[in-house]
């Protein structure tokens, strides 16, 4: 079995303005860390899923996903407590982003999700 951690956040400069992300792919004593510029008009929400979709498309292609126990860790409440079904997710632009990173985290053999304080993030996300 594979165990990775990934740390994403992601945010936009204008909130809707140009969007933008950072990740970290954890595993063992390696971290790699990848900055995003998604450009467009997006809400940081928007942004955020399309962090954890390009990390997790990463990883799909990277990885033997059947056989990864994938932590991922990061800030947003509201991905994190909709992903883990707590909340519902209404809104259309974000139901479609909801619904590939269901599909994407359908490929590992577990998951793991759980919302960590911004600070720690940052941490985890410098170089």
């Amino acid at each position: 079995m594979i165990e990775i951690t990934l740390v994403f956040e992601g945010g936009s400069r204008g909130n809707p303005g140009a969007g933008f992300g950072r990740y970290a792919i954890i595993k063992g004593n390696q971290r790699t860390v990848t900055h995003l510029e998604f450009g467009g008009t997006m809400t940081t929400p928007e942004a955020e899923y399309d962090t954890l979709i390009t990390a997790l498309e990463t990883l799909v292609h990277q990885e033997r996903a059947s056989e990864t126990a994938l932590t991922i860790q990061g800030s947003s409440q509201l991905v994190v407590n909709q992903l883990k079904g707590i909340w519902r997710t209404r809104e259309v632009r974000l139901r479609h982003r909801f619904d590939r990173v269901s599909d994407l985290l359908g490929q590992f053999r577990s998951v793991r999700l759980s919302r960590i304080p911004r600070e720690r993030v940052t941490r985890l996300l410098k170089h």
